[in-house]
């Protein structure tokens, strides 16, 4: 399985994909990752399980535009 999932950060929000979902939020929440390494904490606000690599990252890239922060806003958070 392929993760997409979203962490809530002191300024926003985070987006990212991983095939370790556990192993991934350790190292944010370790500050491991740059990305996220100055704006923690970072707790996970929600995660979609999806079998195809390709669609995962295809779903965070969607995530990740204008449509899709839309779509997080008004169905997610």
């Amino acid at each position: 399985m392929h993760y997409v999932y979203s962490l809530k950060c002191k300024d926003g929000f985070y987006v990212g994909c991983t095939d370790n979902i556990q192993e991934r939020l350790e190292r944010h929440h370790k500050g491991s990752v740059p990305a996220t390494a100055n704006r923690l904490p970072a707790n996970l606000e929600f995660y979609f399980a999806i079998e195809c690599k390709y669609k995962a990252f295809e779903f965070e890239k969607y995530l990740k535009s204008g449509s899709g922060r839309a779509f997080i806003n008004k169905h997610l958070v």
